[in-house]
């Protein structure tokens, strides 16, 4: 299969979209006490739907998920 080669704002939405991912990851992991999980800041949510925006990608989850998986093969 054939490396997709990522312009500037497919790139900034891989990476927004990788840090919101571990962000959630990151509420949902801690804390141990049995306390809910925090929320997700609302300006990492904003990063990722603006990366994604202008990088053509808002309402294309098929080709946004197969550049993350070409680009990241552990996000899947």
């Amino acid at each position: 299969m054939p490396t997709a080669v990522l312009t500037d704002h497919e790139r900034t939405a891989v990476q927004a979209y990788l840090r919101l991912l571990h962000t959630v990851r990151a509420a949902f992991d801690g804390p141990p006490d049995g306390a809910p999980p925090a929320l997700v800041p609302p300006s990492v949510l904003a990063e990722a739907e603006t990366a994604l925006a202008r990088a053509g990608l808002a309402g294309n989850e098929e080709g946004f998920f197969r550049m993350l998986g070409e680009w990241c093969p552990s996000a899947r």
